[in-house]
């Protein structure tokens, strides 16, 4: 809730920060929307100029730089 700038980037925009950046709500919830094709995509929010992992990803994944994408699948 105390960030500044959120959004999220992984395989479905080509890792792009600033693609997909989240709106924040009165609660402090960041929210945004994407409409994905099936199939299985790794994310990481990027959280104030820093990458940061998805505290409620269920699949996570090691990536090159030695932390966790998030994994989303859709069926």
């Amino acid at each position: 809730p105390q960030a500044r700038q959120v959004s999220v980037a992984g395989t479905f925009n080509n890792w792009n920060t600033s693609a997909l950046k989240l709106t924040k709500d009165f609660s402090g919830n960041w929210t945004g929307y994407v409409s994905l094709q099936p199939g299985r995509y790794e994310y990481r929010f990027f959280v104030d100029g820093n990458w940061a992992d998805d505290p409620k990803a269920r699949v996570t994944t090691p990536n090159q730089f030695g932390s966790q994408n998030a994994v989303l699948e859709i069926k």
